[in-house]
């Protein structure tokens, strides 16, 4: 009686969604799709009130969505770059 082959876990890619933390406009998007990230990098800096505030990487990973563009209107929560 022949055996199935062992089948390989099925791979669970995880995704880290980096939001944004405040209403205010996109001023710079500091990533490209596909670049790698280390926890505590900017990827977009926001402007609001006259100030510029970055936005960092939670999580290390590879820029797999940029949701967001320069001089866009954001909202608190909004997601502006998905890592994987």
């Amino acid at each position: 009686m022949p055996t199935a082959p062992p089948h390989a876990a099925p791979s669970k890619t995880v995704s880290a969604k980096v939001e944004a933390h405040i209403t205010g406009t996109v001023w710079k998007v500091e990533v490209a799709l596909g670049d790698q990230v280390a926890e505590g990098d900017t990827v977009v800096i926001l402007e609001s009130m006259k100030m510029e505030m970055p936005v960092e990487a939670e999580d290390p990973g590879t820029v797999k969505e940029i949701n967001c563009e320069e001089g866009q209107s954001v909202q608190e929560g909004d997601v502006l770059v998905v890592l994987e």
